[in-house]
């Protein structure tokens, strides 16, 4: 699905479910990682998460528009626009959106040890995931000071 076909499916569901125009842009955002879509509030734009249409089909996707358009329409009418809010509760019961999306992927891969402080006094170990300068930190046992070795694979 293309940027302008899921403009048409906002444009389309808007109208349908909602009886009220969307007069902005919804378009596709790879970056978005642990949500479903989101309303940016200053331009009013809506960003989906291409990522829920491959992995849970096209329903799960209107379902995530649908929770959006809830944000878009109460915002721009002055109501409460937020998850807390009642309007926003009742809005989404009455158009059936989703309150939560499924989750895609499998998560954050988790990076290796790369680097090792070892404390030059007492020989304490701390593994890294990242590079750090060793001279700005202490031994949290001892005190002494740290050095920083790089992990063989």
């Amino acid at each position: 699905m293309t940027d302008t076909e899921l403009q048409k499916l906002v444009e389309q569901i808007s109208s349908q479910f909602f009886a009220k125009p969307f007069r902005h842009r919804a378009r596709f955002n790879s970056r978005l990682r642990t949500t479903g879509g989101r309303y940016l509030l200053r331009s009013h734009d809506i960003e989906l998460n291409p990522k829920h249409l491959e992995e849970h089909g096209e329903a799960e996707l209107v379902a995530i528009i649908k929770h959006e358009l809830c944000h878009y329409h109460l915002h721009l009418e002055k109501k409460g626009y937020r998850h807390a809010d009642q309007d926003f509760r009742r809005l989404l019961a009455q158009v059936g959106g989703s309150r939560y999306c499924q989750q895609v992927g499998t998560g954050r891969t988790v990076l290796p040890y790369r680097y090792e402080l070892v404390c030059r006094a007492c020989g304490m170990t701390y593994k890294r995931k990242r590079k750090m300068d060793p001279s700005r930190y202490r031994c949290g046992r001892c005190r002494g000071g740290l050095e920083l070795r790089e992990l063989k694979k």
